[in-house]
């Protein structure tokens, strides 16, 4: 089969492409013949080695897919042939990733996807719609009627957050461009603030004078002096982007409002977090509510250049499909 794969970590020309044997599946995992995957930012640290996982090499490359089911093991019950099925957390782990014309996934990570979803949709969405879903209610506890703010609301993540907090009860407060304030009210929010407005500070505290409940940045930025003060009593801060920041943390005034920061890595994911996670995101988007803002189709042959892309800032939210069908 052809795949997108490394055979040591490294920048983006590590990655090759060409043919590799057609993996064989154990007793609990599922042969998937791959329509589309995509790539993340998280694709790039698993590439580079910034983020360290165990990996076999030659690794295929990437986590997310949408797929047919080609074989599926006697311990695999619930997946038959021909089944529509999506998986986003290939790649890493141990695991073998999705750019390839075929994957191998645990039927534990392998879901359904829901009848008249377009399959071009769900690959762009599944991955930042279910680090949005843990961040909020694995991690952050979110709860219906309290006030979140989502920095970077506009963003591939940042609007999965919106869409998922809105859904649940909770009141967005949006930081974005002031150009893409109309999208972020579109996806529900609140209130839209520009990030850059020099008294954003203030204008937070305008918009929620008792406090926000849950702080999620994922620009990376992570200021978390001003994070803290925007805080309610036992407010949280999910932190989920950013692996190169170094922000300082005025410890003392999270203690005496009892509030909390929690580091988040999707990768550190559970089996049954990552399913509990697919429920809702598998009705979203039957509901059409979970959907990417822009996305760009190319050949699977195509995976270098997107990863030298992503990496020098040039997607702007874009999310790039890789066709392995494209390079027939």
């Amino acid at each position: 089969m052809r795949a997108a794969f490394i055979e040591t970590l490294g920048p983006p020309e590590h990655i090759h492409y060409g043919e590799l044997p057609t993996p064989a599946p154990g007793p609990t995992d599922v042969l998937v013949d791959v329509l589309a995957t995509t790539v993340n930012p998280v694709d790039t640290l698993v590439r580079s080695g910034v983020f360290r996982t165990p990996a076999e090499f030659p690794l295929v490359i990437s986590r997310d897919l949408v797929g047919t089911v080609a074989e599926a093991g006697p311990g695999a019950p619930g997946f038959a042939p021909g089944d529509l099925v999506w998986c986003n957390s290939l790649g890493h782990g141990g695991r073998q990733g999705a750019a390839a014309e075929r994957a191998v996934v645990p039927a534990d990570r392998l879901y359904h996807l829901p009848e008249g979803v377009d399959p071009a949709v769900a690959v762009a969405t599944v991955h930042p719609a279910a680090t949005a879903y843990l961040a909020l209610f694995t991690h952050g506890r979110v709860r219906a009627g309290e006030t979140v703010l989502v920095a970077g609301a506009a963003g591939n993540v940042g609007s999965a957050l919106t869409v998922l907090a809105v859904e649940a009860g909770a009141r967005v407060i949006a930081t974005a461009a002031a150009r893409d304030a109309p999208y972020c009210r579109e996806l529900g929010a609140a209130e839209v603030l520009d990030y850059r407005d020099p008294d954003l500070a203030k204008r937070i505290e305008e918009a929620a004078p008792s406090g926000v409940d849950g702080w999620l940045d994922t620009s990376g930025g992570n200021d978390l002096a001003t994070a803290v003060d925007a805080l309610a009593p036992r407010g949280r801060i999910v932190l989920l982007a950013g692996a190169r920041s170094r922000p300082v943390l005025p410890a003392g005034p999270l203690y005496m409002k009892d509030c909390s920061v929690v580091g988040f890595v999707i990768s550190h994911a559970t089996g049954a977090e990552l399913a509990e996670a697919a429920g809702t995101i598998n009705r979203l988007l039957a509901a059409g509510r979970l959907r990417p803002r822009s996305t760009q189709t190319l050949p699977l042959s195509a995976a270098a250049e997107v990863h030298r892309r992503m990496e020098r800032g040039e997607l702007h939210g874009r999310r790039v499909l890789l066709l392995p069908h494209l390079d027939a």
